[in-house]
């Protein structure tokens, strides 16, 4: 079945209908003056086509041109499609600590790189990201635009904010919320530690949930310094305070059935959790989509529209036998 799925321009059709009138009712100078007959004889024969059928060409170009806009396309019926995607929230830790310089150049801006690179290997997922600290801050909910979400990724900046403290329970509690009514559901945190010790509150709501925490470690045993405007970011006494990576935080990804990483300069090191991820994920969501299928003719009518003008705009030779008569 052929449709329009423009069909509006077809009433421009109409207006073609006065230029089809006045070039059949228009004559020329001479068949004004001699009869056909007399007209036929002192006519001069060429190879050029007569102005009357450059003129039908031009309309009839004009008409497939408008056929051509209408979009013609054959409509074949509607085609469900499935795809399987599993639905992951991140979370970035955006406490004072991720500040620090023992990771080049910062810790926060190490997480957002190693963040960016994570979407390479998430081709079959949607992917909501939060920044917390005491607090959380949703940058996006789930979503299959990776394109728009390396972009807000890329132009976060903490520079007005000071947030202290790294609480993992407001990044579960929030992960939560976005999930839903998820049976199961995939948190992976991009942090330094923290300072925690113990983590059996975060754990109990973690199984509650049935959230699965993986951990990605950002920092260094020996730790780092926190730049402040022109200095270092000093304590009470005066002296420099030094950031150190803390490794406690693992019991919550090892209780909840998760994975947990140590930062690595390593290209793949990301990749290998990636890959964790969706292998452990077993019972993947299926969700379905209907698409219509069609196929566009519009190019068909272009094309002759196209060789219309080019007959009308340069005339096809013709042969003729010339007699001469004395």
């Amino acid at each position: 079945m052929i449709t329009f799925n423009n069909i509006e321009f077809l009433w421009l059709l109409a207006l073609l209908l006065p230029l089809i009138y006045l070039l059949k009712s228009q004559k020329s100078d001479l068949e004004s003056i001699f009869s056909k007959e007399v007209l036929k004889k002192i006519k001069l024969k060429n190879s050029s086509l007569s102005k009357r059928t450059r003129d039908i060409f031009l309309i009839i170009a004009m008409a497939l041109t408008i056929i051509s806009l209408a979009r013609p396309q054959i409509d074949n019926g509607e085609i469900e499609v499935k795809s399987s995607f599993i639905n992951i929230v991140t979370a970035i830790d955006m406490s004072k600590s991720m500040f620090a310089n023992d990771v080049y150049p910062n810790r926060f801006e190490f997480a957002k790189k190693k963040f960016i690179n994570s979407l390479e290997y998430f081709k079959k997922s949607k992917i909501a990201l939060i920044g917390f600290a005491s607090k959380t801050f949703l940058i996006s909910p789930l979503t299959q635009d990776f394109h728009s979400l390396k972009f807000l990724v890329k132009n976060l900046n903490l520079d007005y904010l000071s947030l202290k403290g790294t609480d993992i329970m407001v990044a579960l509690e929030s992960a939560n919320n976005l999930f839903g009514d998820e049976e199961k559901k995939i948190l992976l945190i991009f942090t330094d530690g923290g300072d925690q010790k113990e983590f059996k509150k975060e754990i109990a709501y973690a199984k509650e949930h049935n959230i699965v925490v993986y951990i990605y470690n950002i920092g260094t045993d020996k730790g780092g310094v926190i730049k402040d405007k022109n200095s270092v970011l000093k304590d009470k006494n005066g002296d420099i305070v030094v950031v150190k990576r803390t490794d406690n935080i693992k019991k919550l990804a090892m209780a909840t059935g998760g994975a947990y990483m140590r930062y690595s300069l390593a290209n793949n090191d990301i990749k290998l959790l990636a890959d964790t991820i969706q292998k452990s994920y077993i019972d993947r969501k299926e969700e379905s989509s209907t698409i219509k299928d069609r196929r566009e003719l519009f190019y068909y009518p272009l094309f002759l529209a196209i060789l219309s003008i080019f007959v009308a705009l340069f005339s096809l030779p013709t042969s003729t036998n010339r007699k001469d008569n004395r």
